[in-house]
């Protein structure tokens, strides 16, 4: 992950799940009553309530329930979960604008004549944006998104039309009924009645038209560079957003998949078994990167694969980076299927060899030989690292197998660094003086591995999915350790389910652990933690001392449930599409410009229509 990957990766604090459709309307409600005591002044608390219930609520309401018919009538694919958000958000920015309003003429001589032309303001406002929203994710044309857009504006102005009086300003015809129907003001507040005219109304409808186009041409603008660049529409990303946080959605998968590439990857699986053939413990590798963020794509691959095996699962971080993520949660599916293959194929034997660390530069390489096969853990701790680049893993693995090694599986430990800061990340790339001292130094353990004696095995492993949460850093996996002693020396593999470790933390919890010869700390890299923040790693947001104090226990747990096993390990490719390093970093590079060139034409845009606002309300 590059810098550019490294500020994507960011926006994954924007990453959320929406509450039921019934929560989030009962809030929107409470919300309206609230603004409607700060922004109208009425005689009765209890009236201003009614006030932002009845012109804000009951709109949200009614857009809530048929916007999505409409839509969908229309040729458009809107879901109700999505309008009751989006009916929710327009409410939302009705309620920013009449509470700065409000906030304003309580404090100006501006009065309260101000806080209704900010409502007819607020109601262009909201039309503009559900205008973009069905839009771009009905993908309609832009006049067919006008009718679903414009229904909680459409019902808000209905409401202020009728208990205005504002029929008495106008000759029409249909009888006394027709006139009761339309012209109600002896049942509204008396501000509202002399607040509203028929031009208010016809102001309504041009201000709603000049936000509409302006922030049509502005997404078009912005979109530009997507097309150039990606030949992809940001309305496309914006679609899928919204699906996924609205309803858990596939279509921001759908998106990534249009600008994935193919990838083959070796799938490595490591597997202990009794010698009645009763598997015990399974290291799964296959060498993609678990992202993008919480379970799109393979964020949730480390959960996916410990649910497929039979013994106790240990999926370790491989040495890849962004650039391997996957498109789509289904290619996961290929990467199981690959797994198994391999495990069906794997021979066992009884005899390994005692761990081995090598030391070089700052790469630290903890290995294991399983007769001519081979287990490295590597390391740049203390210093900070994050992903291995996928092309020094491969190069690894070669120099191991140059050294007379058959299968090998190469893990990133992933257990040091200092978050999304500096230029580079921490990333070990290709060329750089890390991925030369992480290739010698499995190098050099390959070929220690080589004159050590091998003996018997024992295994023991130890398992608490804990109680901490993904928002503490800890994903469902939990903690997981194998304890396996050859020859009287005993090695504890620990596998924390998160992202990465705060600096420090690693070396605590080496130096706790008694009664082994030799320890390594890994994480699995999951991303499952990441729909909170970008960087939230095991050790930031839980207490660290009874994090140690519960691995020291899972160690001692596992020295107690050794037993003999046998051992085998076997590689299956996988073809599978991923978001390619190219593509992932345009797409970054697109996001970013967006963001901080964005940002500025958005001010610019919505300063020059303030002003034109201001000029219209002036004139008028």
């Amino acid at each position: 992950m590059t810098t550019n990957q490294g500020e994507l990766a960011g926006l994954s604090r924007y990453i959320f799940r929406t509450p039921r459709w019934y929560s989030t309307m009962a809030v929107g409600l409470l919300v309206a009553a609230l603004v409607g005591v700060a922004a109208f002044d009425s005689r009765y608390i209890f009236e201003d309530a009614w006030l932002g219930i009845f012109y804000l609520g009951v709109p949200t309401v009614v857009a809530s329930v048929l916007t999505a018919p409409i839509d969908r009538g229309l040729g458009g694919q809107f879901t109700f979960n999505r309008s009751t958000l989006l009916a929710t958000v327009s409410l939302l920015i009705a309620v920013l604008v009449l509470t700065a309003a409000g906030l304003l003429a309580a404090f100006t001589s501006l009065g309260q004549n101000f806080v209704y032309d900010a409502l007819i303001g607020a109601l262009a406002l909201i039309f503009a944006f559900r205008f973009l929203v069905v839009h771009a994710v009905s993908r309609t044309h832009p006049l067919s998104a006008i009718v679903p857009a414009s229904v909680q504006t459409g019902f808000a102005a209905l409401f202020l039309f009728v208990y205005s009086g504002t029929m008495n300003y106008l000759t029409l015809g249909g009888g006394p009924y027709f006139q009761a129907l339309l012209s109600r003001p002896s049942h509204a507040p008396p501000e509202i009645t002399y607040a509203f005219v028929p031009g208010d109304f016809t102001l309504l409808i041009g201000m709603s038209a000049l936000y509409t186009g302006v922030a049509y041409a502005f997404l078009r603008i912005l979109d530009r560079p997507w097309r150039r660049s990606l030949d992809v529409s940001a309305l496309d990303f914006l679609r899928g957003f919204i699906g996924h946080i609205a309803e858990g959605s596939r279509e921001l998968e759908d998106f990534f998949e249009e600008i994935g590439e193919e990838a083959v990857v070796p799938v490595t699986v490591l597997s202990f078994r009794r010698p009645g053939g009763e598997e015990k413990a399974r290291f799964v590798l296959p060498m993609i990167h678990p992202g993008p963020m919480g379970d799109i794509g393979g964020g949730n691959l480390p959960q996916r694969v410990a649910e497929s095996t039979a013994g106790l699962a240990f999926p370790p971080h491989a040495t890849a980076g962004h650039d391997f993520n996957l498109v789509t949660e289904r290619e996961v599916e290929t990467l199981i299927d690959a797994a198994d293959r391999a495990a069906e194929q794997i021979e066992y034997g009884d005899r390994g060899t005692r761990p081995v660390r090598v030391d070089v530069g700052e790469a630290s390489v903890l290995g294991q030989r399983f007769g001519d096969d081979a287990l490295f853990v590597s390391t740049f701790a203390p210093g900070f690292a994050d992903d291995i680049a996928y092309a020094v893993g491969l190069a690894a693995g070669a120099e191991a197998r140059v050294e007379g090694m058959d299968d090998v599986l190469v893990a990133d430990a992933h257990n040091s660094n200092n978050g999304l800061q500096g230029e580079d990340l921490g990333h070990v790339v290709p060329g750089s003086r890390r991925s030369f001292e992480l290739i010698q130094a499995v190098s050099d353990a390959a070929a220690s591995l080589q004159s050590e004696s091998a003996g018997p095995m024992e295994l023991g492993t130890a398992w608490d999915p804990t109680n901490w949460r993904p928002e503490e850093g800890i994903g469902p996996l939990g903690i997981r350790v194998a304890v396996l002693s050859v020859d009287g020396d005993q090695v504890a593999y620990v596998l924390v389910d998160g992202n990465n470790m705060e600096p420090g933390l690693r070396d605590r919890i080496i130096a706790a652990i008694d009664g082994v010869d030799a320890v390594e700390v890994m994480t699995t890299d999951t991303h499952i933690v990441n729909t909170v923040r970008s960087s939230n790693q095991v050790g930031g947001a839980l207490d660290q001392g009874q994090l140690i104090d519960r691995v020291v226990e899972l160690v001692e747990r596992a020295r107690e449930d050794r037993e003999p096993v046998e051992a085998g390990m076997a590689t299956e490719m996988a073809s599978v599409t991923v978001f390619g390093n190219d593509r992932t970093e345009s797409l970054a590079s697109q996001a970013n410009a967006v963001i901080s060139m964005g940002g500025g034409l958005a001010a610019a845009v919505i300063v020059a229509t303030a002003a034109v606002t201001l000029l219209i309300f002036f004139l008028t």
